[in-house]
């Protein structure tokens, strides 16, 4: 599989933030998100086998892992093979998907972090809402936000298929620097979903340019 880099660091986002969590990204993406902050994973990347890969994982002693990108889903069956695996090891394994591609074929022991396209990203479009009606127990939704239209289209989403009655409560996370974070609480005051405000964690520990998961 095509591996941009494997690094161990405190997850950033999802219920999950602040934990200690090796990430694997992956190469390649088939989104162009507008504020999307990892374009270097695009392109480039190294071949790594699955053992190459897990022994990675392992020579940290974390036992949360998370499968991001780019879009890890691109690579279906090497991906889902990883997942496998890493479940079968006893792994708590976290995959982090643009919300695009069918989420089914990942194995139902990991947690699918999917991201519901807003119009502000300019993918809106490709959202596959199948994903939204066959959500694992644990499986986490979020939206980015970058204005009051994205928030708005976010609400209208989370009401359409009864998300603000899921726990874990669907997150609501700003682009940064976009959205008055006051303002933008007040409106999640105001709409009386209950969604969670998220805050991109790793951003205000290491500064903006620190990409996410």
């Amino acid at each position: 599989m095509r591996i941009t880099e494997i690094f161990y660091s405190i997850q950033g986002e999802s219920s999950f933030a602040g934990l200690p969590c090796v990430f694997v990204r992956l190469t390649w993406c088939n989104l162009r998100c507008t504020w999307c902050d990892s374009e270097y994973t695009f392109s480039g990347g190294s071949e790594m086998s699955l053992d190459e890969v897990i022994e990675h994982v392992e020579s940290y002693g974390c036992r949360l892992v998370e499968i991001t990108g780019g879009e890890p889903l691109v690579q279906k069956k090497p991906v889902c093979e990883l997942v496998t695996r890493l479940c079968d090891l006893g792994y708590t394994v976290l995959i982090e998907t643009g919300g695009s591609l069918d989420t089914s074929i990942v194995d139902e022991r990991a947690i699918k972090i999917i991201d519901v396209k807003c119009p502000g990203s300019g993918e809106a479009e490709q959202n596959y809402w199948p994903n939204l009606d066959r959500l694992g127990p644990r499986d986490e939704i979020k939206f980015v936000i970058g204005d009051r239209i994205d928030f708005d289209y976010a609400v209208e989403v989370i009401r359409k298929f009864d998300l603000d009655k899921r726990i874990p409560a669907p997150l609501l996370s700003p682009v940064w620097g976009a959205v008055d974070l006051k303002e933008f609480a007040a409106w999640i005051l105001e709409s009386g979903i209950g969604a969670r405000l998220q805050l991109q964690l790793h951003k205000y520990i290491w500064g903006p340019e620190a990409t996410g998961v």
